[in-house]
């Protein structure tokens, strides 16, 4: 974990959320703030790619600074990164915490974020890394236990250091219905684990 570097005004830890989707994941997270689960966390920016994005109408719902930088409207990855780290520096972001977000992060962010960037993805590492469908992969693959994990980003895609695995069953009767259902479920208690776990760590340095 980084040196302590609480946020410039307050004595909590400034969260970024960002999300490529709907953003179902994101909103389990920011439902967890509305219901004051974190003492030393709080929510200064949602950045979505898509509309429309329920994450985004969720966070105007609480107040919540929320900015649409959209893939689309960059001729490459590396300005489009270069962007979002400008916005990222402009709300002072301690954490980015990376919700069903699809792109791959770059060089200039990880150096800028190091170390402080996480990400949650639908399978217990080290199965179904490197893919946008896990849950489905799980399944056509017949495992019994799947899972969800959260770990911080580093140079290599789907890999760094694990914070927090929450094991998933998958019964003979599972569909991908059923199944991501038990993903929506569980994701919460993953999120709150992993910031929790940051809270503490951040604390302690």
């Amino acid at each position: 974990m980084p040196k302590k570097i609480m946020s410039r005004n307050t004595q909590k830890i400034k969260w970024a959320f960002m999300v490529s989707g709907w953003g179902r994941t994101a909103v389990n997270a920011l439902e967890l703030f509305e219901k004051s689960t974190f003492n030393f966390s709080e929510i200064s920016l949602l950045i979505y790619d898509e509309i429309p994005c329920g994450a985004h109408e969720k966070s105007k719902e609480m107040g919540i600074k929320s900015i649409q930088v959209s893939r689309k409207n960059f001729k490459n990855s590396t300005l489009h990164q270069k962007h979002l780290l400008k916005v990222l520096n402009e709300y002072q972001i301690d954490f980015i915490f990376m919700l069903a977000y699809k792109y791959r992060v770059k060089k200039e962010l990880l150096n800028a974020f190091q170390n402080r960037i996480l990400n949650i993805h639908p399978s217990l590492f080290p199965s179904f890394l490197g893919t946008q469908t896990a849950i489905q992969d799980a399944l056509d693959y017949g495992v019994k236990i799947t899972g969800i994990t959260t770990h911080i980003i580093d140079e290599e895609y789907d890999k760094g250091v694990i914070l927090a695995q929450e094991p998933i069953r998958i019964n003979d009767s599972d569909d991908f219905e059923t199944l991501y259902v038990k993903f929506i479920d569980k994701g919460k208690k993953v999120i709150e684990d992993t910031i929790l776990l940051t809270e503490q760590r951040f604390d302690n340095q």
